[in-house]
């Protein structure tokens, strides 16, 4: 049986009051026993929930990392400092960084490797945009940007990530996958990895990852392939984030 996890992913928001107000709700809500909580923080902030989270049942994250061990390369952070900070999990081609940044598969896969080199638990993002939904490329767009890192991976190797699933359409635009279209690209994920171990197909967790929100996350975590949640702007709401939380329980 997996077990649910529920990531936050503040994006470039937040502040150390924002911090502090979630320590303090963490620490004092019962959240359900079989949930696993995450939140994937700026990297100003890192250090920080860190040493906040510390007595709180929640993970901290980063929204991404260079694949670079080290070097001469202003402005990026290697896996080894997230580590050093503390982070226990790394986004790794979410759409943004996709779109916005320029990472293409190749790139995508050197920041997993980087990542697992380092000891951290990729958070490897998939998903099409509106234009190949509507064109019926859905599935090929998800399961070719898996192949391209999960061909290059080792079967132990491939066992340490999570998968989620963010129909860029529906990522800051208040639009959501229906659970029934949500299950669909889950299930033909879960398909694939059967293909590599049947065991792995099993064991890996698969998050929804489009504007999940307490109001609709109970029907799509009750799907059968639906993990758990990457949560972008209900993320910076306490009390929502806790109802996603208690939702997967």
């Amino acid at each position: 049986m997996r077990t649910p996890l529920i990531a936050g992913n503040w994006k470039m928001n937040g502040s150390l009051a924002l911090v502090d107000a979630f320590a303090q709700a963490l620490v004092t809500t019962r959240l359900p026993a079989r949930v696993e909580v995450a939140l994937m923080v700026p990297f100003p902030y890192l250090g920080a929930a860190a040493r906040a989270f510390r007595d709180a049942p929640v993970a901290v994250g980063a929204q991404t990392l260079s694949d670079q061990p080290a070097g001469a390369f202003t402005g990026e952070v290697s896996g080894a400092m997230l580590a050093d900070l503390g982070a226990r999990y790394v986004l790794v081609g979410h759409s943004e960084r996709r779109s916005l940044f320029g990472e293409d598969d190749a790139g995508v896969l050197a920041r997993v490797q980087a990542a697992l080199a380092n000891g951290l638990t990729p958070v490897l993002c998939l998903g099409e945009t509106l234009e190949g939904r509507e064109a019926g490329r859905t599935e090929a767009v998800v399961l070719g940007q898996l192949a391209a890192v999960f061909d290059a991976l080792g079967p132990d190797e491939r066992a340490r990530l999570v998968l989620a699933y963010e129909p860029v359409w529906a990522i800051g635009t208040g639009r959501t996958a229906t659970p029934e279209q949500a299950q669909a690209v889950h299930a033909a994920i879960r398909a694939r990895l059967a293909d590599y171990a049947p065991a792995l197909a099993e064991a890996l967790k698969i998050l929804y990852g489009g504007s999940m929100k307490a109001a609709n996350a109970g029907e799509l975590l009750a799907q059968p392939d639906i993990d758990g949640g990457l949560v972008g702007g209900a993320s910076l709401q306490v009390d929502d984030f806790l109802a996603i939380c208690q939702s997967a329980g």
